[in-house]
């Protein structure tokens, strides 16, 4: 009878080749910033990582449920073996489902994302959980002062990937005890998908297109148009939009003034903002100023941006600031205040060389207007209009005693808009182009391919550099 040679037993290490990544955030599926980039960087790497993620919400409708999302992301990536799980809840979870998740879902790394704020609970435990497994931590912080405030919670992580050059250096300076390297602190900027935000110019698109430019307009033969992406709320200087494009308005000669237009792609009416119908009316009623109204899915997001001429942002606090970048993916020029993480947008040069994260040392921030707006030794890509903000308010709360809040002068943003008016069509088109070329490339980092490949690279590493943190620890008296 032949030997039978039976099959070498495999470790569960062995079998699962992939590392798993567990995602504290706002779920994935929906549409806020920290959900469209969550889904952005776990669908681009769904070839190296296995994910499961902790996806809150307020009043989640799905709560207590468990959804496996394996036969979409697989048909969607074409990652044959893509493995991603979703454990709804309201808010962002506690102690005990980390622990449960721990235990069953076996992570090789916990990766939260958004304000250090909501991770309380986390890092009440971070001591028990890094003897285990490594704590990574994707952040955004938009202002200086620095956050002393947040040196225990940086601190608590063993690597912070961070959305914009700023962040770097307010990282780096604020943890004074646990001193940042370069492995451990790194720059990640959001990258926007390729494929999602394109400059359209195949027919058929264009026809369906030029039908959704129509219906927002109501067939009103506008010649240039302005475009606002931001939630109505008070950072966002919704009402200060709507004060700036009425400046750009009365610079026009009277038989122009019908032919250019104003989409707010927010809601009219919040409570955290204001009442944008009453405001028009009262302060801008023959402006040609129309709401695009509802969600709209990427498809008609980046119809919006290719059949406006320019977007503005013009928010006193911004993080990174996601619908100029979307913009500028579209080959849509932009106008942005010089604040948080929109002054990566622009393709700064100082002395003729992009700005990196590294040059934020020492440069600290663009903000200060009176030192950047007309030193000639900075400059800014064809793509971006920058304007600086003439107002800093040092505000605060409880939770976060001091930050500036970054406010320009609403005629300054009017002039920028009467600069693109002013510029040829054709101009204006080709500099759009310039910035689709930009976000697409090694300089920016802005592409959502980019964005991917910087998580694994950085994890990667961390992965090889970390130690697990030890049982105890000795405190002097």
């Amino acid at each position: 009878m032949a030997d039978i040679k039976l099959p070498k037993l495999k470790s569960v290490s062995e079998v699962r080749k992939k590392k798993k990544i567990l995602l504290l955030s706002d779920d994935l599926r929906m549409s806020s910033g920290v959900g469209t980039m969550s889904r952005e960087f776990v669908l681009g790497t769904l070839d190296k990582y296995d994910w499961v993620q902790v996806a809150g919400a307020i009043k989640h409708p799905e709560k207590g449920q468990v959804v496996d999302m394996n036969e979409s992301v697989r048909k969607e990536t074409g990652v044959k073996d893509a493995s991603l799980k979703i454990f709804p809840v309201d808010g962002y979870g506690d102690q005990e489902l980390l622990r449960f998740l721990i235990k069953s879902e076996k992570p090789d790394a916990i990766l939260h994302y958004t304000d250090p704020r909501f991770w309380r609970w986390l890092y009440e435990m971070e001591h028990e959980v890094r003897q285990e497994i490594p704590i990574f931590y994707y952040n955004i912080w938009d202002d200086l002062p620095y956050p002393r405030w947040n040196q225990p919670f940086y601190e608590s992580c063993d690597l912070i990937m961070n959305i914009s050059k700023q962040t770097v250096n307010i990282v780096r300076n604020v943890c004074e005890d646990k001193p940042r390297t370069e492995w451990d602190c790194t720059y990640s900027p959001h990258g926007i998908n390729e494929k999602d935000f394109y400059i359209i110019t195949e027919e058929k698109e264009r026809l369906e297109m030029n039908k959704f430019r129509n219906d927002i307009f109501k067939g009103k033969p506008i010649e240039f148009s302005l475009l606002y992406v931001n939630r109505n709320i008070r950072r966002k200087m919704p009402g200060d939009c709507v004060l700036a494009f009425k400046h750009f308005w009365d610079q026009l000669p009277e038989d122009k003034r019908d032919k250019v237009g104003y989409i707010m792609h927010t809601s009219p009416v919040d409570e955290n903002g204001t009442d944008l119908p009453a405001l028009i009316e009262e302060l801008a009623p023959d402006c040609n100023i129309v709401f695009s109204g509802g969600k709209l899915d990427n498809k008609h997001m980046n119809f919006l941006y290719n059949i406006t001429d320019v977007t503005m942002n013009i928010a006193s606090n911004e993080g990174f600031g996601l619908g100029t970048a979307e913009s500028l993916m579209s080959g849509t020029p932009i106008i942005v205040n010089v604040t948080g993480g929109m002054q990566d947008q622009c393709g700064f040069k100082l002395n003729g060389k992009f700005l990196t994260y590294k040059d934020y040392y020492e440069v600290e921030t663009l903000h200060d207007w009176k030192k950047w707006e007309n030193n000639d030794k900075l400059t800014w890509g064809e793509w971006a209009k920058p304007v600086w903000p003439k107002s800093r308010a040092l505000m605060g709360s409880i939770q976060t005693p001091y930050i500036f809040d970054d406010r320009c002068d609403w005629r300054d943003a009017g002039d920028a808009i009467k600069y693109w008016y002013d510029m040829d069509k054709e101009k204006r088109t080709e500099c759009g182009k310039i910035g689709r070329d930009w976000v697409c490339s090694d300089e920016s980092m802005m592409s959502g391919t980019w964005m991917s490949k910087n998580f694994i690279d950085h994890m990667e590493t961390a992965f090889e550099k970390w130690t697990p943190k030890s049982k105890f620890s000795i405190y002097k008296v």
